[in-house]
């Protein structure tokens, strides 16, 4: 399927746990993003960027911030 993609999926025994989505600025979420959000209910989502100030949670469930609070919360 064309399209359906995310930048990077962080897996545990061949099963997702992490969607990320890499923007420059924040926008709208990805389509891809949200697809396969959808397709992995159990799977945490976010979209990601390098500047801009939106911080907030889809109705999906899909968190959308800067990278730095992503990469903060990994460690």
């Amino acid at each position: 399927m064309t399209g359906w993609e995310v930048d990077f999926v962080v897996t545990e025994g061949r099963v997702p746990m992490l969607l990320v989505e890499c923007k420059w600025s924040d926008g709208p979420v990805d389509k891809g993003l949200r697809y396969l959000s959808q397709r992995f209910p159990d799977c945490e989502a976010h979209q990601v960027y390098a500047s801009g100030r939106k911080d907030y949670e889809t109705a999906e469930g899909i968190r959308v911030g800067h990278a730095l609070e992503l990469l903060r919360g990994l460690i």
